[in-house]
């Protein structure tokens, strides 16, 4: 398939974090210092991380972000000029840009701790002033690692144009309000995001551990608890699954299984930002295909990414897909 551009354009309105991860072959236990095999720094953050996936599938996408007046921000700027990135960053004079540390372990998982900086103060009006000078946005995906009322500028923009809304609810925010949910077209928790949904909207404690374990019926009823339309939730190395409420977006079914692919996984972050980027893009792409045809699609580069270390720069191109899976278009 031709790697020509889809109509249309992905706004991605979310956090830029400079990651600093180190490799060690397990997780050091409670007052353990363990020695690390190797050490990587390199641009990331949920929405940065969205925005390279998304572009990188050679759809057109918008960056709307904040970082500092400082040597991180400038490490952002040039990456995304290097990318030929649309990216439009609110400078914030007085605060760092993010920064987060991340350990993975010989497994390819990780933990993470991030110090949001820059990201808290994106400003809504910014936000709204930039969604509002762009041509043909037809999505608008936003995460967590900004406030919610920069979300809801970013929302309000997408209404204002009839773009779809995608959100990937990540980190769960403390003051998260359910009835935004009732505004997304498409949410894309992982197990443990989907457990804190719930436990957040509907007080249900589920174990996020035992999720993937559940059968499917059992797993969209949980969905439907939720005033969710379509909800893809990651399962790492067991896939995804797919829950539409009424509008199953040309799907057969109304839940499903996607297999995960199989890849030489080394290093697991971003992967989630992978498939959420990868989906967006891939909605354009394949616009008028089932949306399990763009599920896949974001199924293979969110396993892509796991076999290469770091977040944004890990992010496969669309033909790297191409070349690993073969006819993308039949995906």
């Amino acid at each position: 398939m031709p790697e020509s551009r889809a109509s249309g354009r992905v706004v991605v309105v979310g956090s830029y974090v400079q990651d600093h991860a180190w490799f060690c072959d397990t997780f050091p236990q409670r007052g353990e210092t363990r020695i690390a095999a190797g050490f990587n720094t390199g641009p990331g953050g949920k929405g940065f991380n969205q925005a390279v996936a998304c572009h990188r599938q050679r759809i057109d996408t918008t960056f709307i972000g904040a970082i500092g007046n400082d040597m991180l921000g400038g490490c952002a700027r040039q990456f995304a000029q290097d990318e030929n990135l649309d990216a439009h960053w609110q400078i914030v004079r007085d605060v760092p840009t993010a920064a987060s540390s991340i350990v993975v372990d010989a497994r390819g998982e990780n933990r993470i701790v991030v110090s949001l900086g820059a990201n808290e103060r994106l400003d809504p009006l910014f936000v709204r002033r930039q969604c509002d000078s762009v041509r043909s946005m037809r999505i608008v995906l936003c995460q967590l690692e900004n406030s919610l009322d920069t979300v809801t500028a970013a929302f309000d923009a997408a209404d204002a144009c009839g773009a779809l809304r995608m959100l990937n609810p990540a980190p769960m925010h403390p003051a998260f309000d359910a009835a935004i949910l009732d505004r997304i077209n498409i949410v894309t928790p992982n197990e443990t995001e989907f457990a804190l949904l719930l436990q957040h909207c509907e007080h249900a404690d589920i174990d996020a551990d035992e999720l993937a374990a559940l059968d499917d019926a059992t797993l969209h009823a949980l969905v439907c608890r939720l005033p969710l339309r379509t909800t893809v939730i990651t399962l790492g190395a067991r896939g995804c699954f797919v829950s539409h409420a009424q509008d199953r977006r040309g799907d057969a079914q109304a839940y499903y299984r996607i297999a995960p692919e199989k890849v030489r996984a080394i290093d697991s972050t971003g992967a989630g930002d992978a498939f959420s980027g990868a989906l967006a893009a891939a909605l354009l792409r394949f616009d008028g295909e089932p949306f399990a045809t763009a599920v896949r699609h974001a199924n293979r580069v969110a396993a892509l990414s796991t076999e290469a270390i770091g977040t944004a720069p890990a992010m496969p191109t669309f033909a790297h897909v191409a070349t690993r899976f073969g006819d993308v278009q039949k995906a």
